[in-house]
């Protein structure tokens, strides 16, 4: 037993909640007491939770009081109430934030919190300390299914780099050692040399899960074939977050760790929306948010099983609540429930980013999915990324190995392929050393810039 792991889960976090009044590990047994209940019961502790928010926005927050002629609806049905109010994009909420602070709150008094701004819109907003332990909860409980807890140590391959000096980075690391049991590795800085670290790492700290970005967990599995390493530390998981998990990364990140791929699915400023159990179901977080699915162009509701915007009301968030909020991502919520038994709905499919689907010249959608599958039979294409300027222009670029021939063979293939998609938008290819990862870190591989 890790001795870290005892001193943090039987003396940390007792003191926290004695000290600061910390809820979380409360928090934590009723998720998991509550994914226990029948389907139907779970149906309404979220039509109540719905109901209360949303009576509570149209009396206490300015950007929805001109909504109280809705209060009788509300009442009557919570699902069908919130079909009434806006979805609310990114744009419109920086623009007025403080619109949607509840009545009485007090900046001063919340918790700041900002979005990494890899779409190119940064999002400032305010949260409590309940729903920030909501958040927090919500994460064990989907960690619990894998045999992890609170204590457990782990290695995260992360972004967000501190500019801070040497002796104020050492105080952060001890302090993510020793407090969190966890080790971080860059994601902005993985080249072959860390391979070697991060296996060294492995083997001596044992932790027992995995924690990063989809493509930094990808890029290091590789480098450790790459390299020959083989790890044989009892890692329970490898759990990937922050960016959309492609299929055929997890064949490669589950055999040089050695460990299942765990896809979690969240946002900061949505929470944990869903997390996959054993049995490889996304639950959704039904007691922290409410999911809806949107079409793309005219953001009405869609049924079970369609494909279409992911729009998300945080339940928890009383400070300063965000109903509708249009997230950004593409996915469809399932119309049947996980073999493994728990009472929380599922999503079908995550789908990446609204801004990966392209649009042509005819204003058809070609969704971001096609160019990973013509990706996979191009031998020389170690990495890509396409990028769509204007429905008239898209830029492929291409990290590459293999010959010349190889490579000026693949590079034709792959613009061919944009070409059929796309019909009538110039195709350009830029084949670079190195892709670098947004300045949050994340990597992402089909972008629309309009």
């Amino acid at each position: 037993m890790n001795a870290n792991k005892i001193l943090i889960e039987k003396l940390l976090f007792p003191a926290m909640e004695t000290m600061k009044g910390n809820h979380i590990r409360d928090d934590l047994r009723e998720l998991q007491s509550s994914q226990g209940m029948r389907p139907a019961h779970m149906e309404t502790l979220q039509r109540e939770k719905l109901g209360e928010l949303l009576l509570y926005c149209v009396h206490q927050v300015p950007a929805y009081k001109d909504l109280q002629h809705l209060i009788p609806e509300i009442q009557a049905d919570p699902f069908e109430a919130i079909k009434k109010f806006p979805i609310l994009r990114k744009r419109e909420f920086q623009e007025n934030s403080m619109n949607w602070l509840a009545d009485g709150k007090d900046p001063g008094e919340l918790i700041p919190n900002k979005t990494g701004g890899s779409t190119g819109e940064p999002v400032t907003f305010y949260m409590d300390r309940h729903a920030v332990e909501y958040y927090e909860a919500a994460r064990w409980r989907g960690l619990s299914w894998w045999g992890i807890t609170p204590g457990s140590p782990s290695i995260m391959l992360w972004g967000n780099p501190r500019e801070t000096g040497k002796v104020q980075e050492k105080k952060y690391q001890l302090k993510e050692r020793f407090l969190k049991n966890r080790i971080l590795f860059s994601a902005h800085d993985l080249d072959p040399e860390k391979a070697g670290d991060l296996a060294r790492a492995i083997q001596k700290f044992k932790p027992e899960y995995l924690y990063g970005y989809a493509s930094a967990l990808y890029t290091m599995a590789q480098l450790l074939q790459e390299k020959g390493l083989r790890l044989r530390c009892g890692i329970k998981a490898v759990v990937s977050t922050a960016e959309t998990l492609q299929e055929e990364w997890i064949p490669v990140i589950e055999s040089s760790f050695c460990a299942p791929v765990v896809n979690e699915y969240g946002a900061r400023d949505a929470g944990i929306i869903a997390y996959q159990c054993p049995d490889g179901g996304m639950h959704i977080s039904a007691e922290n948010v409410y999911v809806e699915v949107v079409d793309l162009e005219t953001g009405e509701p869609v049924p079970p099983g369609t494909r279409g915007a992911l729009v998300v009301t945080d339940l928890n968030n009383f400070s300063m609540p965000r109903l509708r909020w249009r997230l950004g991502d593409l996915g469809a919520i399932a119309t049947d429930r996980c073999v493994c038994g728990r009472a929380l709905p599922l999503l079908e499919s995550l789908d990446g980013r609204e801004d990966s689907v392209l649009i042509r010249t005819d204003g058809a959608f070609v969704h971001g999915s096609t160019f990973g599958i013509a990706s996979r039979d191009l031998s020389t294409v170690r990495q890509f990324q396409v990028v769509q300027k204007s429905p008239e222009e898209v830029v492929i670029k291409l990290v590459q190995v293999g010959t010349e021939e190889e490579k000026r063979a693949d590079q034709v293939s792959f613009a061919s392929h944009t070409e059929k998609k796309m019909p009538g938008t110039r195709v350009r290819i830029e084949v670079m050393d190195e892709i670098p990862p947004s300045a949050s870190g994340k990597f992402r591989r089909v972008i629309r810039e309009f």
